[in-house]
């Protein structure tokens, strides 16, 4: 019975099946084939714009109101009460609940870092914070199901904590830019919100995400549209299929240098993974490119000195790649 129900809430509310069908059918009668490259295109582009976009607005809401109880002022002091790698576990599960793309999370770190807490832990937040955030969670669930979700943040947390914990071994505190080593952080308690203004800053935070991520929907989708109904699928698996032993090195080195954020991915990875890419050939794709876009490491190199941004680049990659290459070896077991 639980399973009938955890596959309802994962195949109707999550991943809206009742949907497709309905714009399938919505099609149709307006004389357009679903089963074609166009009308299929189509019926792919709506459905998936539709159900990432209402997913979007309903998971910012919620992980908004989830973050206004953890401003950054209080996230440094939770994090300052820890010590070695329990800091470093702590760093990455408050990533998890703060903004969503790279960009948004690079402001934090320089904060966290100029208030004196250890680089390694930091470094951890860092990688999580774009990673698996929770609604990657959520949104993977409705995709690729439960088992692939979970298994995704946790190796994503994994990776954060193992990569921030191998930064701080390192030793390499002088390698973060003057300006934000000798920076003072001011001691302010946050201000106490109420219930109301909770919910109006969890409302904001779903109009200004919402503007910011719904082009990189668009293009996302709109790409997957294209592999999905126009790229034939021997393309696709040559390339990206078990056939070729690099393909989990290359996703990840095509996701560097673009920019988007995990909404704007997933319905590419969805589509690849329909043409035969290898799961976690995809899964290494979205990593790159929610971690180590290009656009974010020119921002992070005004924080950090080249030899350190060069260790994070190295970390962070090394950690996909294996990720990526354990999803292919059990994906039999894990789909």
């Amino acid at each position: 019975m639980l399973l009938l129900i955890g596959q309802f809430i994962t195949d109707q509310i999550l991943g809206m099946k009742w949907l497709n069908a309905l714009i399938g059918k919505l099609l149709s009668a307006l004389g357009l084939d679903t089963a074609g490259r166009i009308g299929g295109s189509v019926q792919f582009f709506l459905y998936d714009v539709i159900k990432i976009t209402v997913l979007l607005c309903v998971l910012i809401f919620i992980i908004s109101y989830i973050q206004s109880y953890f401003p950054p002022e209080r996230s440094r002091k939770i994090m300052g009460r820890f010590h070695g790698i329990g800091a470093n576990c702590i760093a990455a599960l408050l990533g998890t609940v703060t903004p969503f793309c790279s960009c948004s999370s690079i402001p934090l770190f320089i904060g966290f870092t100029s208030a004196g807490l250890p680089l390694g832990v930091t470094f951890s937040f860092l990688i999580s914070s774009p990673m698996v955030d929770l609604g990657s969670l959520v949104l993977l669930m409705s995709i690729f199901g439960t088992k692939v979700a979970v298994l995704y943040v946790v190796l994503g947390l994994v990776i954060a904590v193992a990569g921030g914990t191998l930064i701080e071994k390192l030793h390499i505190e002088n390698q973060v830019e003057e300006f934000i080593r000798k920076a003072s952080a001011l001691d302010i308690d946050s201000p106490t919100l109420t219930q109301k203004e909770r919910l109006t800053y969890a409302k904001d935070q779903v109009a200004e995400t919402f503007k910011k991520v719904f082009p990189y929907i668009l293009i996302g989708v709109g790409i997957g549209a294209v592999i999905h109904n126009w790229i034939p699928e021997s393309w696709v698996v040559s390339v990206l299929g078990s056939s070729n032993p690099v393909g989990v090195i290359l996703a990840t080195v095509i996701g560097v240098p673009m920019y988007a954020d995990i909404f704007g991915t997933i319905p590419i990875a969805e589509a690849l993974l329909a043409k035969g890419a290898q799961l976690g050939t995809v899964l290494s794709f979205m990593m790159g490119v929610t971690t180590l876009s290009l656009p974010s490491m020119i921002m992070l190199r005004k924080a950090v000195k080249p030899k350190l941004l060069g260790f994070f680049i190295a970390v962070c990659t090394a950690g996909i790649i294996l990720v990526g290459y354990l999803f292919n070896l059990f994906q039999g077991l894990i789909l």
